[in-house]
């Protein structure tokens, strides 16, 4: 992705050095102690949800999936602009023969279609604002699942939401540096979002953040 990108800041500082401290940083430390938002229920998400093809836009470090331990017959596509995201993750879920596909959400994505399940788990947040215009990656996302297919994850959600004072030193700090672009995000702009390309929106609040599924995509 090229700096110039709009989206290239909410990627750019997934390295390996980054990779490497991810679950401990990231997982353990700011998702249970700064957002407040506990990871097992995230991971159930994963097991309730995830099809036999399943798309994973923005894997992280492919943590959730290793977690919900899919079937071996489960076939796994991992999407993500970053190489060194597909490349750490691919590893790591090596027993799945996962796919890898470098590319933008926030563009038509060049898959096949046809997926039964995707997840976008704690994406919407690093992706560009206001929240009317992160409802194209959801669009993009609907596109590629089948009739009856489910979008499911997490984010964290902008400072007018409850949070607690650490909280909000986090989102001012990672708003400010770029990592973030998640001011206007709400839980009624999210559902919005969600509404306009999927039938069925379920969001739960945990903490700082809003875990969500979205089942049936609505025609383009």
């Amino acid at each position: 992705m090229k700096k110039d990108d709009p989206a290239y800041k909410g990627q750019s500082a997934y390295n390996p050095a980054l990779l490497a401290i991810y679950d401990v940083w990231v997982l353990k430390f700011m998702a249970s102690v700064v957002w407040k938002t506990p990871i097992p229920p995230a991971i159930a998400r994963y097991r309730q949800h995830l099809g036999g093809r399943h798309l994973d836009v923005g894997p992280g470090t492919g943590y959730f999936i290793e977690q919900a331990a899919p079937s071996a017959g489960t076939e796994i596509t991992l999407l993500d602009p970053n190489q060194h995201v597909l490349k750490h993750v691919s590893s790591r879920l090596a027993a799945w023969q996962p796919r890898t596909v470098e590319a933008d959400v926030m563009k038509p994505l060049p898959v096949d279609g046809g997926y039964d399940s995707a997840a976008l788990s704690f994406v919407l947040h690093c992706l560009r604002g206001p929240m009317s215009n992160k409802a194209t990656a959801i669009r993009n996302i609907a596109d590629v699942l089948t009739p009856d297919g489910v979008l499911f994850g997490g984010t964290v959600l902008g400072p007018d939401e409850p949070h607690s004072r650490s909280a909000r030193a986090f989102l001012w700090a990672f708003n400010k540096e770029g990592g973030f672009d998640n001011r206007d995000d709400t839980v009624e702009g999210l559902h919005a979002i969600l509404d306009a390309s999927f039938r069925h929106v379920e969001i739960e609040r945990s903490g700082s953040s809003a875990l969500f599924s979205a089942i049936g995509p609505r025609p383009a």
